[in-house]
């Protein structure tokens, strides 16, 4: 009985150790202090009911965890639409020195950025970018392959370094998004130039890449001539990061478009086509 109490204690020791490390990866992952403290609590539960002694890697095994847990609530939280985000909140414990090292790493900017990306993006993101968890282990809280997690760690890191940049409002960016749409169907060239910033990118996920030929492309002339008279099932979309577009082929979609626009004009465009990412984006429309 002294060995098993000696062993749990043990465990639990080790459990604390990663408590503060692992409350940091819940709390930005979903910004919220409180569902944070719940995410690290249901990843005690879980290796309590675990074989501890058959984990090699006790941090790696509870980064995993805690990943897939806070993955499932922002997944939860996306598909629940109606339900406003919660309130960006101090950690608690009146902890001077954590809350004064939260306040550096997570600015509310951040967050609103942070808010605009799917929950694998955001994941990926918060694990390599600020955590410098390997894409390998990424890929297996994602269910991807590490390519894939690169790819998505990359596609948000645009994200976050453009920074909270959509000055125009929701109603007016859909305005746009939906001209430039029509603009393509229609051929008219001469509006797809006025709506793009003339060093506008639009890039593509490796799926994307595979079904157009481009995997990158910049300059309004070029963007334009791509778009000219195509996007005939492209349909105005309200998607995580805002007003967006899926092109819907059968019934189902088969490409996202996200749309930076600032100043009343677009100046990057993100085509989406992997089937994970597809998913996940249509779970977050009406």
């Amino acid at each position: 009985m002294g060995d098993f109490v000696s062993g749990d204690e043990l465990l639990t020791e080790q459990f604390e150790a990663q408590r503060p490390r692992l409350r940091a990866v819940a709390q930005r992952m979903l910004g919220s202090a409180s569902e944070a403290e719940d995410a690290v609590q249901e990843a005690w539960l879980r290796l309590n009911r675990s074989d501890a002694a058959e984990v090699d890697n006790l941090a790696g095994w509870l980064t995993t965890v805690v990943g897939r847990i806070c993955l499932d609530m922002l997944r939860t939280r996306s598909s629940r639409r109606e339900d406003p985000l919660p309130p960006v909140e101090p950690v608690g414990g009146a902890d001077p020195e954590q809350e004064a090292v939260l306040a550096d790493s997570v600015g509310l900017a951040l967050l609103v950025v942070l808010e605009t990306l799917s929950p694998t993006e955001r994941l990926a993101f918060v694990l390599h970018d600020m955590f410098a968890v390997s894409f390998d282990d990424i890929a297996v809280v994602v269910g991807r392959t590490p390519a894939a997690a690169r790819q998505l760690a990359s596609r948000a890191r645009r994200r976050v370094q453009e920074g909270p940049v959509p000055h125009d409002d929701a109603q007016r960016r859909r305005e746009i998004v939906d001209a430039f749409l029509a603009a393509s169907r229609g051929g008219d060239l001469g509006t797809l130039l006025r709506l793009l910033d003339p060093d506008v990118v639009m890039r593509a996920d490796e799926t994307a890449a595979r079904m157009s030929g481009h995997g990158e492309v910049r300059g309004a002339e070029v963007v334009a001539g791509f778009f000219n008279g195509r996007a005939q099932a492209a349909r105005v979309a309200d998607l995580v990061s805002g007003p967006g577009a899926l092109v819907v082929v059968g019934g189902r979609p088969r490409i996202a478009m996200t749309f930076t626009i600032v100043g009343g004009r677009i100046t990057a465009i993100e085509a989406i086509a992997d089937p994970a990412d597809i998913a996940e984006i249509s779970k977050t429309m009406d």
